[in-house]
């Protein structure tokens, strides 16, 4: 019972962290959150967890964040902003995984050995995971940022809930699927659903709770901002 317990507390530290970021550094601290949160989901996703019976992979909750990062971005900064902030979560995926990957390539010193195994084991990457993650990344988000911005074109600066939590509700279905579809091509169909499902439904869950978050940033007026506008 106790990744029971974990998993909703470390879903709230990590949208807290990620608000407490903007409050601080303002739009800086979204693209940095972006850049750091990318490279963390995608070692966190090594680790598998059994909750309620099922598997779930940690990752779930950090990628998640980077959904309300462009969404933040989108509501107080514009489309572009946003866009310029899923461009650089790509950039630094490829920029993470060609580098770690070349990392690889060195020859280890003998009695450092255990430590390069752990080490392959953590980075070394399967071509269509790596594939499916950049794939679903960059599809999902774009996306994300289009149907946050259609809505808000429709709604205005009414029903924040609405943008924020359906924009990211059905991004996050297209992200599991194009990651489903391509970085398990060939799996057996009954494992392929429990995979699909459990990872939808643990984003799925992030989305609503990242909706107070959301609220909570629509109101921050940043402090390294706040600064500038004072100077």
């Amino acid at each position: 019972m106790l990744n029971e317990w974990l998993w909703i507390p470390s879903a709230i530290l990590t949208l807290g962290l990620l608000v407490v970021s903007y409050k601080l550094f303002g739009r800086v601290g979204l693209y940095a959150w972006i850049a750091m949160a990318s490279v963390v989901a995608n070692i966190q996703v090594t680790q598998q967890i059994v909750i309620g019976g099922y598997i779930f992979t940690l990752g779930n909750i950090v990628y998640g964040s980077l959904y309300l990062a462009t969404d933040i971005l989108n509501e107080k900064y514009g489309r572009a902003a946003a866009r310029k902030g899923v461009w650089l979560g790509f950039f630094i995926l490829i920029v993470s995984t060609v580098l770690m990957q070349y990392a690889l390539l060195y020859e280890p010193f003998e009695e450092a050995l255990f430590m390069h195994e752990s080490f392959e084991a953590l980075f070394s990457m399967l071509p269509l995971i790596t594939l499916g993650s950049l794939a679903a990344y960059l599809v999902s988000q774009l996306f994300d940022v289009f149907v946050y911005s259609k809505i808000r074109a429709k709604t205005g600066e009414k029903k924040l809930w609405l943008r924020t939590t359906g924009s990211t509700v059905l991004s996050q279905l297209i992200d599991t699927f194009t990651f489903c579809i391509i970085a398990f091509w060939g799996m057996e169909w009954d494992i392929w659903w429990n995979i699909f499902i459990t990872t939808y439904l643990a984003k799925f869950v992030i989305a609503w709770m990242a909706t107070p978050f959301m609220y909570y940033a629509k109101r921050t007026n940043p402090q390294d901002e706040t600064k500038q506008d004072a100077a």
